[in-house]
């Protein structure tokens, strides 16, 4: 599950509390029926300095016979300013994601994050994280316990203040086994309809160098949907 934390930091100079709820589905009867539904929630905090960040997301793919898709994460991010360019970010996520044999992933991490480049319409940051991760494997039964590199550019587009897109990419190999590898991509449009409601196209790819038992290494999904901002 990719999580773009840089499409869901809302940018603002106003202090205080931001955050939106959206939710997105579909059903269609062919030779099956399917059914598909996600929703999100995300509260952010912020002050001159800091910065606070908590996403959750629920996603369920159905034929009403069996689960094709169930997963659920919880994410937890804080920022602090040093200077101009630089932040330094520690996080912490806990995910489970059925059809991919994960019963749980726990991530801890930290590390800093350099703003690049910054203009009205367009900015780009990187981040050169560590981070700890803990799994439990369901079908076998296995528990890994390994530090991987987190490691991501991340750049935004926004020539008005109705349309806007994020692409964010990360790498994450391990520290003792290069080889082992994660290349995560997410591209994120955005459209601002109303003053509070949004309409965006999600694009999610994901590759896995070493994926859990009986799980492809590439993973991809479009959806579409739409949030109310607060």
């Amino acid at each position: 599950m990719i999580v773009n934390v840089e499409n869901s930091r809302i940018q603002s100079d106003t202090t205080g509390w931001n955050g939106s709820v959206g939710t997105s589905f579909s059903f269609s009867k062919n030779v099956q029926q399917i059914l598909n539904i996600n929703a999100t929630a995300h509260l952010q905090y912020k002050t001159q300095k800091d910065l606070y960040l908590f996403l959750a997301n629920y996603n369920r793919l159905t034929n009403f016979q069996q689960q094709l898709l169930n997963n659920v994460f919880y994410h937890l991010r804080y920022n602090r300013k040093l200077g101009k360019v630089v932040r330094w970010e520690a996080f912490t996520q806990l995910q489970q994601n059925k059809i991919s044999n994960i019963d749980l992933r726990a991530l801890f991490g930290t590390g800093p994050r350099l703003k690049l480049h910054e203009d009205k319409k367009f900015r780009i940051y990187s981040g050169i994280l560590a981070m700890y991760e803990y799994e439990v494997d369901k079908d076998p039964h296995v528990i890994l316990g390994d530090i991987r590199s987190d490691n991501y550019v991340s750049f935004t587009f926004k020539p008005n203040a109705i349309f806007d897109v994020t692409s964010t990419t990360f790498y994450q190999p391990l520290f003792r086994q290069l080889n082992d590898f994660r290349i995560l991509n997410q591209v994120v449009f955005n459209i601002k309809a109303t003053k509070h409601f949004s309409i965006s196209t999600n694009w999610d790819y994901s590759y896995d160098s070493f994926p859990a038992a009986g799980t492809p290494n590439v993973n991809f999904t479009v959806t579409n949907g739409f949030s109310y901002n607060f």
